[in-house]
């Protein structure tokens, strides 16, 4: 009825807890004390199963899933539609076969293409639901166990490490060298450095809030410890899924005196004005951009003109049934209809965008400006090495690559010159890459220090697919190395190559202080047994850590480092970075 409450929106931050404040503005003590569970011990199983019927299961809410029929009828139901079926039926209604067939064959044309269209956008929004971990590490009564992530309420103490999805939201108790891969919720593609001890404003937004790791995130890098603030809807990645799933329709409300006293012309007037909301909305006059209610607006009125046209020239004509009276009217409201719509869908859809409205198309040709940072907004958190540069060797190419993951996809090529003096529309010939490094010491060091100070996992599945896990630049890194068989795998596990030779003794994760991380690998072989330390981070840093390099391609013999060759590095790391590298 026009008088049903309405659904209240919750606050960003705020979660299903009963928390006095969203939790990402109190200490931890504060939220583990509201929430009644312990640090150490958590949640007793009793009191487990007990928040899990409160709260209900902590998975997103399905709603009512993707509406065939629903999709279909907004396909019908615009002016413009409306419009080219009243044309066709009286098209037909004179036996004007040939016209009534173009105009029926436009409107199939739009249906059909908006109808897949949306129908393919809807899916995708979906597949939000595939983003959720399949279970937890949770700490119940004292004992440590793995609960499937449905399972998991409010109070209840988690434990994070390396690969591990969040399941919840959580407010973190222990942060040790923790990041997250928020790209689903912030587009930002570099991991997230996580911290325990920070409170924020309540109006913080959900990207600066350091001391949360949000549901569905990535555990990138390090370990931590977190109490369970919010699940299911209430999550962050929940309140994405309500918005997406959130319905325009509104009823209106009845006026009501100041005792709270009704009138029965009240509630006349508020059945009228959802019946006049109601049909704006079918003939969508009064919703959507501006653009889109201006172009249902013009829809409507030059329909009238048209009618008003067919009834001038019938009553000039004595209202005589002659056909091409009849026709000059539906000719006249077949011009009014764009006509390139249909084509600007056409060429949406073969670029592969997803439109969940197709109105939207209408409101992004209105805007005038786009601002995006530089930092990878809107992707979907992989990079590809494309430029590598040793030296004392030149600069190495990577041709391009639509599979981020698969070291065999995309052409090496070398050129001998510094990437200042590289010719990026000529990058060089493609080269067998396992036989660059046959005789080529410089390149060897390298990819020593790129696949084993590294973190990621690149690796081969079961069905042939090639995957990773870790943070973005580490794969991207790694998979460069692949690319020349040097893998981290290939030397560090029994059975693969050459079988064991790298044994890792210590390891000194990257530090956003220093800029760089360490390991430090015993290399056993027959004809050696050595230690080495190798270490990679800001280019900076870097160069000013060293105290030698190889410089001369014609000499392999390292030289002390200067200040001059610290200049010569950085201006070409900046010729990289002008090239949108990082």
């Amino acid at each position: 009825m026009p008088d049903e409450k309405q659904d209240v929106p919750q606050v960003s931050g705020s979660g299903a807890s009963p928390l006095s404040q969203p939790a990402h503005s109190l200490p931890y003590e504060a939220v583990i004390k509201e929430l009644g569970t312990a640090v150490d011990e958590g949640l007793s199983p009793e009191e487990a199963s007990r928040r899990l019927q409160e709260y209900g299961p902590n998975k997103l809410d399905e709603g009512e899933g993707v509406s065939v029929i629903k999709i279909l009828v907004r396909q019908v139901a615009n002016a413009m539609m409306l419009v080219l079926i009243l044309a066709m039926a009286v098209s037909f209604g004179i036996r004007s076969w040939i016209e009534g067939g173009v105009i029926c064959a436009v409107i199939v044309l739009n249906i059909v293409v908006g109808f897949f269209q949306e129908y393919a956008a809807e899916k995708t929004m979906e597949s939000l639901h595939s983003l959720s971990s399949p279970t937890g590490t949770v700490s119940r009564g004292g004992q440590t166990f793995s609960v499937p992530s449905s399972d998991i309420v409010p109070g209840d103490m988690v434990e994070l490490r390396t690969g591990d999805t969040v399941p919840a939201d959580i407010r973190l108790v222990e942060a040790v060298n923790f990041e997250t891969d928020e790209a689903l919720l912030t587009g930002e593609s570099l991991p997230v450095q996580k911290e325990c001890d920070s409170t924020f404003k309540e109006d913080t937004g959900p990207g600066d809030r350091l001391n949360i790791a949000y549901s569905s995130s990535t555990v990138t890098r390090g370990r931590a410890r977190g109490v369970v603030a919010s699940t299911g809807m209430f999550t962050e990645i929940g309140s994405i899924a309500l918005a997406l799933r959130a319905s325009g329709n509104k009823r209106r409300q009845v006026k009501r005196g100041p005792n709270g006293e009704t009138k029965k012309r009240w509630y006349v007037q508020a059945w009228s004005l959802t019946s006049a909301d109601v049909v704006g909305r079918f003939l969508g006059v009064n919703i959507g951009t501006p653009l889109q209610r201006k172009l249902s607006k013009l829809a409507c009125l030059l329909f009238g003109i048209a009618v008003v046209f067919a009834i001038v020239c019938m009553a000039a004509n004595e209202f005589s049934s002659n056909t091409e009276v009849i026709m000059y009217a539906v000719a006249t409201g077949i011009s009014m209809i764009p006509a390139c719509l249909v084509v600007v869908l056409t060429i949406t859809m073969a670029r592969n965008v997803i439109v969940r409205k197709l109105d939207s198309l209408e409101a992004l040709g209105a805007v005038t400006d786009i601002c995006s940072d530089k930092t990878g907004t809107l992707t979907q958190g992989k990079m590809v090495v494309q430029k590598a540069w040793i030296p004392s060797r030149g600069t190495y190419s990577v041709g391009p690559s639509n599979e981020p993951f698969n070291p065999t996809v995309g052409d090496v090529s070398f050129s001998a010159v510094p990437p200042s003096e590289f010719d990026h529309e000529k990058p060089g010939m493609a080269e067998n890459a396992e036989g660059m490094v046959s005789g080529n010491r410089q390149l060897e060091d390298f990819l020593d220090v790129a696949s084993m100070a590294n973190l990621s996992h690149v690796y081969k599945s079961e069905e042939g697919e090639w995957s990773a896990r870790g943070e973005p630049t580490e794969i991207a890194i790694h998979v460069f190395a692949s690319r020349f068989n040097w893998n981290r795998d290939r030397w560090m596990k029994k059975g693969q190559g050459e079988g064991t030779v790298w044994h890792q003794k210590a390891e000194f994760p990257f530090d956003s202080t220093v800029k760089k991380m360490s390991v430090i690998f015993n290399k056993i072989t027959p004809e050696e047994d050595r230690t080495m330390v190798f270490t990679k981070g800001a280019v900076e840093r870097i160069a000013e850590s060293c105290t030698s390099i190889i410089w001369d391609q014609e000499s392999s013999t390292p030289v002390p480092m200067t200040d001059h060759h610290r200049e010569k590095i950085i201006e070409n790391m900046e010729e990289l970075a002008k090239l949108g590298l990082r």
